[in-house]
């Protein structure tokens, strides 16, 4: 159980009989219907033995799903979450107990596990993948207390919600019209040329159709970040659609040889299996951007999307119609997301080519303007101010070129909170949102504005938008969720977080320096020290002198806060 001793001082006869509630109603429930047997309870958390595997993770699915629905009419800090950690392994057996090293990976597991998550041992996903079908994310190996050799885990994304309640939790407002909004994944098209070179084209063509679509109000639109998990991968679309709580998937594959182009594409109800349309497209090479619109008009014309005044220009508005600018950028954007100095280097000199050959494209601007300000923000740079100048630089000069560019404006936000000017950065960030609706990364970062601005409370709630409009978010998300909750003073909830940040990303600096922060400022030193290490070992250069720089908080004791808790956690000077 997530925050059991919060609670348990919060309030401990409520959380008694709330857990007494729980067991009866729901988890012994569960456990008996798949055959499993609770081995013994340790106030907040249960050890249970199944004779299947495919049982016990039916049965932690199913707990998760039921405990997702009782928590959405309930706040935040009264919400009981489990994390759940399952290994198929050898035990050891005395009378009614169980114990070894296949219960000691299951718990290690367990801690590994996200807030209402499922982490699985590789030996589980082994027996599993062929036979249930959800979808599960490979977070790597991890080194882990008591275990000699690191454990190999795997988180089961998207299964942890029913489709019907994140579809209402994914509208901004409850109203009934905007409940009955269609929603729709795009999944990654099959590449079927015999280059393998062109997989980034075809990706490219699928992010443009995501991008538009995500500027539409009348739809919901699941992020890029989300859908990609399931490139080159067999799918079920019934299960995609569970996964990703959407009512329409749209699949297809390119082929593309020589100066000319094939697109087969089809839109599917994922309840039914139907096909709601499908298409087959023949051009040349230069009609992909016509084609791009074409297809996702196509998309809202059966989904029978009515536009709002001014969406039709804005949605489908072009920066570029030149082709090979449009290639560097999709090359820059695939070193951009690894964030990694050498990968933002490497993405800066893609975009600045882009430039180069269309020097109108707003959006190779606004990318390279953001290579920028990630070297400020990370500390990638002997000079973040002058790294700062630059990326306003070319985000006003993107703005100049479109003004209603959902990142060109984000990109704003972005620098203004670094200059501190909290209003412009929040409405920055709000004007983004407004021009990209189902944007889960602009969502984010204006998440990432309150954060700073001193409103963590904004933060938690457009974090946990984002989260929903892309349900297999990135690293940084949780990142930006575990710095609300250590604002908020909630250090235990927010180690979890930052932990399973880190389990996603181990090189996600911000994350390691969070985790770091918070677990000096509740005294466990030795803990911070060793993520201390681990962020001089992705920046060797990292000092506090130029970390407080970068420190743009408007209240200035949580700067303080923060350069006393990494100087306590060893951090040099």
């Amino acid at each position: 159980m997530v925050g059991y001793s919060r609670l348990m001082e919060f309030d401990e006869a409520e959380t008694l009989v709330r857990l007494k509630a729980l067991r009866s109603e729901l988890i012994d429930l569960k456990i008996a219907e798949h055959r499993g047997r609770i081995v013994k309870t340790t106030g907040d958390g249960f050890l249970v033995e199944f004779i299947s595997v495919a049982d016990a993770v039916q049965t932690a699915v199913d707990i998760q799903n039921a405990m997702a629905e009782r928590n959405s009419t309930v706040p935040n800090d009264k919400r009981i979450e489990f994390r759940i950690g399952i290994n198929l392994g050898e035990i050891i057996m005395e009378g009614d107990d169980i114990y070894g090293n296949g219960v000691n990976v299951a718990s290690r597991l367990e801690g590994l596990a996200e807030p209402g998550g499922i982490c699985i041992s590789d030996s589980v996903f082994e027996q599993i993948e062929k036979i249930l079908s959800l979808a599960y994310e490979d977070i790597g190996e991890h080194q882990v207390k008591n275990i000699i050799k690191p454990i190999h885990g795997y988180a089961i994304r998207g299964a942890i919600t029913s489709p019907a309640q994140n579809r209402e939790r994914a509208e901004p407002s409850g109203t009934k019209q905007n409940e009955q909004r269609p929603s729709v994944a795009v999944l990654p098209f099959t590449n079927m040329s015999a280059d393998a070179e062109q997989e980034f084209f075809v990706d490219g063509m699928v992010e443009d159709i995501i991008t538009t679509l995500s500027k539409i109000s009348g739809l919901v639109v699941i992020a890029r970040n989300s859908t990609f998990t399931y490139k080159e991968k067999a799918v079920d679309i019934r299960q995609v659609g569970r996964a990703l709580a959407v009512r329409y998937v749209l699949e297809g594959s390119v082929r593309k040889g020589g100066t000319k182009i094939r697109i087969t594409t089809q839109l599917v109800d994922a309840d039914t299996g139907e096909h709601v349309w499908s298409a087959r497209f023949d051009r040349n090479i230069e009609d992909v951007f016509a084609l791009q619109d074409e297809i996702t008009s196509h998309i809202v014309t059966a989904l029978q999307v009515r536009l709002v005044e001014g969406e039709q220009a804005r949605v489908w508005a072009k920066s570029t119609e030149n082709l090979a600018a449009w290639e560097c950028v999709l090359q820059g954007q695939e070193q951009f997301r690894r964030y990694t100095r050498q990968d933002n280097a490497k993405a800066r000199a893609l975009f600045q080519k882009a430039a180069e050959l269309d020097p109108n494209y707003a959006i190779a601007w606004v990318r390279l303007g953001w290579t920028h300000w990630a070297d400020a923000r990370y500390l990638w740079t002997s000079s973040p101010s002058s790294a700062a100048s630059q990326a306003h630089e070319f985000s006003e000069k993107a703005i100049a070129l479109q003004d209603d560019l959902p990142e060109a404006n984000a990109l704003r936000g972005a620098i203004a909170l670094m200059k501190r000017d909290f209003k412009e950065a929040v409405a920055a960030g709000e004007r983004a949102i407004a021009l990209d609706p189902n944007g889960a990364d602009v969502t984010a970062l204006l998440a990432m504005t309150f954060n700073w601005s001193g409103d963590p409370e904004k933060a938690l709630g457009l974090i946990e938008k984002a989260k929903r409009l892309s349900p297999l978010f990135s690293a940084w998300y949780l990142a930006v969720q575990a710095h609300a909750l250590r604002l908020m003073g909630r250090h235990q909830e927010a180690i979890e977080i930052y932990q399973a940040s880190i389990a996603r990303n181990p090189d996600h600096i911000a994350s390691r320096l969070g985790l770091a922060t918070s677990l000096a400022e509740i005294g466990k030193l030795d803990e911070a020290r060793h993520h201390a290490d681990e962020t001089l070992r992705i920046n060797p250069e990292f000092t506090l002198s130029n970390y407080a720089s970068s420190l743009t908080y408007r209240l200035p004791e949580h700067s303080e806060q923060s350069l006393t808790a990494l100087r306590k956690a060893g951090l040099p000077e």
